[in-house]
C-alpha cells in the first residue's frame, strides 16, 4: 500500500531534503522515524528537492508498506517523536501507482527579502539594506512568463533531461510588515532555479540589470550571465498541488 505524508519544515539545520552520506537531510530524519514506529525500513520518495538552508510550508512525500496502518495515530506518534522543526500534518492513502514527484501538477514558492531590520524574522528572510525598485521587478517577473527554457537560472552541471518549465505565476509583492514577497508557480522548478531569479531580479530592483539585459540573460541559457543566487534562508517551498482524487477514502478512490 502506498501512503502520501504532507509535512513542513525549518530548513536552517538540514543540508535539504534528500538523504546524503556526510550531511543531515529532512529526508533521514523522517525514514528513521518511521523505521522506529512501524518496525520496518521504508524509503520516502519526495515530491521535490530542497537545498540546504531551504524551509518548506507544504512537502508531500510517498512510501509503501505491505499492512494497513492507522494514519491518525501515526502523525501524532510522529510528531512526538521528530524534532521541533520537522511537523507532519496528515497521512493519507493513494493508489499504487500515484508519484508523489510525477503526478505533482504544479508547485509553488516564494521569497521572503525585509526591507527593516527584523529580530523575530531574521532567521526566515533576507535582509536587504538596499532600496529596490519594485515595479521593475515586477516588469521582469512578467517576463518569465512569456519564456521557457531557464537554463541560465538552473546549477550547473545538473541532469535534467530538459530545461524547460511552465511558469504560471511570478510577482513581488511587499507587505504592510515591509516584506517584500515573489511567488512564482509552476509546473517544475530546476535545481537552485527559484534563488537566481531572485538574485537576478534583485540586480534589477537595483538598476544594474536592465529590462532588455533580463531578456539577453533568459536568450544566453548561461548560468553565468545571470546574477548571483539570494541566500537560501529567505526561500519557502510553500504548495504543491495534485489532481484530489488521487487519495483514497477508507481504500477506494474518490
Amino acid at each position: 500500500m502506498r501512503y502520501f505524508i504532507e509535512l513542513s519544515y525549518n530548513g536552517k539545520h538540514y543540508h535539504g531534503w534528500q538523504r546524503q552520506p556526510n550531511a543531515i537531510s529532512v529526508q533521514e530524519i523522517l525514514e528513521d522515524g518511521l523505521f522506529l514506529l512501524l518496525k520496518t525500513s521504508v524509503t520516502i520518495y519526495g515530491a521535490g528537492r530542497t537545498d540546504a538552508g531551504v524551509h518548506a510550508k507544504q512537502m508531500f512525500a510517498h512510501f509503501d508498506i505491505d499492512v494497513s496502518i492507522n494514519t491518525e495515530a501515526l502523525v501524532f506518534r510522529l510528531n512526538s517523536f521528530l524534532p521541533k522543526d520537522i511537523s507532519v500534518q496528515s497521512i493519507r492513502q493513494v493508489n499504487s501507482d500515484v508519484h508523489a514527484r510525477f503526478n505533482a501538477q504544479s508547485r509553488e514558492y516564494y521569497y521572503v527579502i525585509s526591507l527593516k531590520k527584523d529580530v523575530f524574522n531574521y532567521e526566515c528572510s533576507y535582509y536587504y539594506k538596499k532600496n529596490l525598485n519594485i515595479q521593475k521587478m515586477n516588469e521582469v517577473a512578467d517576463i518569465l512568463c512569456k519564456y521557457s527554457d531557464f537554463k541560465c537560472f538552473s546549477r550547473s552541471n545538473t541532469d535534467v533531461k530538459t530545461y524547460n518549465c511552465n511558469i504560471m505565476l511570478a510577482k513581488w509583492v511587499l507587505d504592510a510588515d515591509s516584506q517584500l514577497i515573489f511567488t512564482i508557480q509552476a509546473d517544475r522548478f530546476l535545481r537552485n532555479m527559484v534563488r537566481a531569479i531572485v538574485g537576478t531580479m534583485i540586480d534589477v530592483g537595483l538598476g544594474i540589470t536592465s529590462t532588455e539585459r533580463f531578456h539577453e540573460i533568459l536568450k544566453s541559457r548561461d548560468r553565468r550571465e545571470a546574477g548571483a543566487s539570494a541566500p537560501a534562508h529567505g526561500l519557502f517551498l510553500s504548495q504543491i498541488i495534485y489532481d484530489n482524487t488521487i487519495f483514497l477514502v477508507n481504500g477506494e478512490s474518490k
